[in-house]
């Protein structure tokens, strides 16, 4: 009888200890996700580092990890969560609206596997050229580029989109009006340097190291960001509302002794909608609980407040996102729940 329990309780301590490793193992379940950014020398690829090194820095005990990879930006971006080959992505605004309405570059045809996160930071407008052909520096001054070449952006970027948008608004036809370069940030402000092009237009949160290098290495006396009236702005945002107001502060860049009046669209963090609730919750929780380690890696972070972290969004929230953002006291508008 006493040999007969002793196996008894060896038996039962076996299956617990069996339960128990299997329990702690699914409890340290390890979930790598990805963060699609855009090329280096804008904002989003730094930025997007800072969020995943976040991440993985105080989730890694809970089994949740994140890397940041390059990309054409928000075109490609669209694509890489449409495909799972990433789990989140910064978009522009104007981007995420045109996906998710079917407008646009993707007009009949909505793209839907998406959810926003966060608000982010101001994508501001830099449309960089030669002094020579901007007397007056406003927008309009693109008049005298026409014919030459302009970086415009990676094909399917939403550099490019944002760029393409703004001009036909003003009454440019991009494609016909300029010789379109298809070019990252950083080498666009090499091929500027260079006078392989004569232009370029850079959306990103200042400071953006690519105009700083540009004004660094061909000089404020030789180059120019192009300013916009508040006419033009209004005409801008009658087409896609998106756009608003953004002043550079002077000393920005090297050389800017004055403010720049430029326009701005708001950048956002997106997630695919298959996500895990809990783990979007847990690392928008890390996110708000640590903007001054944001801060410390970029700049544009400081436009990050949890106040304002839904204005403007143009796709519906990620369920684990209401949540987060019920628990904080915010009452979600009906047309940022996924229905």
């Amino acid at each position: 009888m006493k040999s007969t329990l002793t196996k008894l309780f060896a038996v039962v301590f076996i299956f617990s200890i069996f339960f128990a490793t299997t329990n702690n193992s699914f409890a340290q379940e390890k979930r790598a996700y990805v963060i699609a950014t855009a090329s280096p020398g804008g904002t989003y690829y730094p930025v997007g580092v800072a969020i995943a090194t976040l991440v993985t820095d105080k989730l890694g005990k809970d089994g949740i990890s994140m890397s940041a990879i390059t990309s054409a930006g928000s075109g490609e971006n669209v694509q890489l969560l449409k495909n799972k080959e990433a789990d989140f992505a910064i978009l522009q605004g104007l981007f995420g609206s045109m996906a998710w309405q079917g407008k646009g570059k993707y007009e009949g045809k909505p793209e839907r596997e998406m959810r926003a996160v966060t608000m982010l930071w101001e994508n501001v407008e830099h449309f960089v050229v030669y002094k020579e052909f901007a007397p007056t520096n406003n927008i309009m001054d693109l008049n005298n580029l026409k014919g030459e070449k302009f970086s415009i952006g990676k094909r399917g970027s939403g550099t490019e989109t944002s760029g393409k948008t703004i001009l036909t608004a003003l009454g440019f036809n991009p494609e016909k009006d300029f010789r379109l370069e298809h070019m990252g940030y950083s080498a666009s402000a090499t091929a500027l340097q260079d006078r392989r092009v004569l232009g370029m237009n850079i959306p990103a949160g200042p400071p953006v190291s690519a105009i700083t290098q540009a004004f660094a290495t061909i000089g404020a006396d030789k180059i120019t960001v192009l300013e916009f009236t508040d006419d033009q702005l209004k005409q801008i945002d009658s087409h896609f509302p998106v756009w608003s107001r953004y002043v550079i502060p002077a000393n920005t860049y090297p050389g800017q002794e004055k403010p720049i009046n430029t326009i701005a669209q708001p950048n956002f963090l997106a997630v695919r909608p298959d996500l895990s609730a809990d783990d979007v919750y847990k690392i928008l929780e890390t996110i708000y609980s640590n903007l001054d380690f944001l801060h410390n890696m970029h700049k544009a972070t400081y436009a990050m407040k949890l106040q304002r972290a839904i204005n403007g969004l143009p796709v519906p929230l990620h369920p684990g996102a209401v949540k987060f953002y019920q628990d904080k006291g915010f009452k979600i508008p009906d047309n940022l729940i996924a229905h």
